[in-house]
């Protein structure tokens, strides 16, 4: 046992799969956990106990859909805009602290500005910065005109597409994000038009594989989806029209679905504060179609993996853990939205050894108060949350004292 081993006991163990268990102890060392067993196991233990009596321990969230050089403002793309490539960076590492503070250990950026992601990823995966552990799509690819255009690598035919593919490659991409459809957030786009045919979104698609990357695809309207399902796409971001042709294939695809349920609702939500007229009126249109199919999915059995679109209007970086809530209002289960949090998002965006509480897995940990299978909302209310962990080391909140004495401290 190494000197600076840390046991995390007294309280529930949710591991990313099961339904969280009392009676569990969690032992790291090196910012990794090594042992996971019963507590009694551990009588005589003589390093660092943290009592997590009362509380849950978790893995950290995972967030498959961020945009980490938008600020959330009422128009991002021109807060964006107003920025030099050097401001862009910085503000981008001030969202990534504030992420890593709200209990997201790892994040997918799905769209970024000339390939500044690429380097703040770079700067926080090599721990230069304090943030989440960072996976980046660069420049997404779409067509002339379409959804995502004004920073997107624009490509036409299935030839100019497949050099897209390889452009994002040969720079250090990931993911390779390819745009299906239109979108909320693109004046003069319908969400509904599929914007690439069947044949550029499979040669797209095909390419990424042949380089061994991950895929996804901004699909809304229901033929973009099954062009980007039937091409081989990895994961469907939003669905907003899901019909159940799209939901067969996707299920028997293994294609993950990432909802996106903060982006349109938080536009709804602050539909009065300088929101482009054009993005509200289509997300007023879409609101209830996108849940729908999302409850649709679910009830099928689909696979979910979260993520926010997090930098869109009013969907701020630090409050990605809401997404956890949505999901639950819009019906998916507490524990199913957990792990749609953890497991699943980290299957999809692989991350290294995270989003899983077993031995080997690297120790980056959510303390919750109470049972977050019972209440959604410990585990998507940053203010509830009782420490952030990450590599072993506490980030975020504190874990000097018990969670049952603290939450007792503050009801008094």
């Amino acid at each position: 046992m190494t000197d600076d081993a840390t046991l995390y006991s007294g309280g529930l163990v949710f591991d990313g799969l099961n339904t969280p268990t009392g009676g569990q102890a969690v032992l790291v060392e090196n910012g990794r956990i090594t042992k996971v067993a019963p507590a009694d196991s551990f009588q005589g233990f003589a390093g660092q106990t943290v009592d997590t009596t009362g509380a849950t321990l978790m893995p950290g969230l995972i967030d498959c859909h961020v945009h980490i050089c938008h600020g959330a403002e009422a128009n991002p793309a021109e807060g964006v805009d107003r920025l030099s490539a050097s401001g862009v960076g910085l503000r981008a590492l001030e969202h990534a602290k504030r992420t890593l503070e709200g209990g997201i250990v790892a994040v997918r950026d799905c769209g970024g500005k000339d390939y500044i992601d690429l380097d703040v990823r770079d700067a926080l995966n090599a721990g230069r910065f304090p943030g989440p552990v960072m996976r980046a799509s660069g420049r997404m690819i779409c067509m002339t005109g379409g959804h995502g255009n004004r920073w997107g690598l624009v490509a036409d035919g299935v030839e100019d597409v497949i050099k897209a593919v390889r452009t994002n490659v040969h720079k250090g991409v990931d993911v390779i994000k390819i745009m299906a459809t239109g979108g909320v957030m693109t004046p003069g786009v319908n969400p509904e038009d599929a914007h690439y045919t069947a044949a550029e979104m499979k040669a797209g698609i095909s390419e990424a594989r042949r380089f061994h990357k991950r895929t996804a695809s901004h699909a809304q309207g229901a033929e973009g989806i099954l062009n980007a399902v039937r091409g081989g796409i990895h994961s469907i971001e939003h669905g907003i029209f899901m019909n159940d042709e799209c939901i067969a294939e996707m299920i028997d695809g293994g294609v993950f679905l990432v909802p996106t349920l903060a982006a349109v609702k938080n536009i709804l939500l602050n539909r009065d504060k300088g929101i482009p007229a054009w993005a509200v009126e289509k997300s007023e249109r879409v609101y209830d179609i996108h849940l729908q199919a999302f409850k649709d999915y679910i009830a099928a059995g689909g696979r979910v993996a979260m993520g926010t679109d997090a930098g869109t209007p009013f969907n701020i970086h630090g409050a990605n853990a809401w997404e956890l809530a949505y999901m639950a209002e819009a019906g998916m289960p507490a524990l199913d939205a957990l792990i749609a949090g953890t497991s699943n998002a980290a299957e999809l965006v692989e991350p290294g050894d995270r989003g899983v509480i077993r031995d080997g897995a690297v120790a980056d940990f959510l303390l919750v108060p109470g049972n977050p299978a019972e209440d959604i909302t410990a585990a998507a209310d940053r203010t509830r949350h009782l420490a952030v962990i990450k590599d072993g080391r506490t980030v975020s909140g504190s874990t000097a004292d018990s969670p049952a004495a603290r939450m007792q401290a503050a009801a008094i």
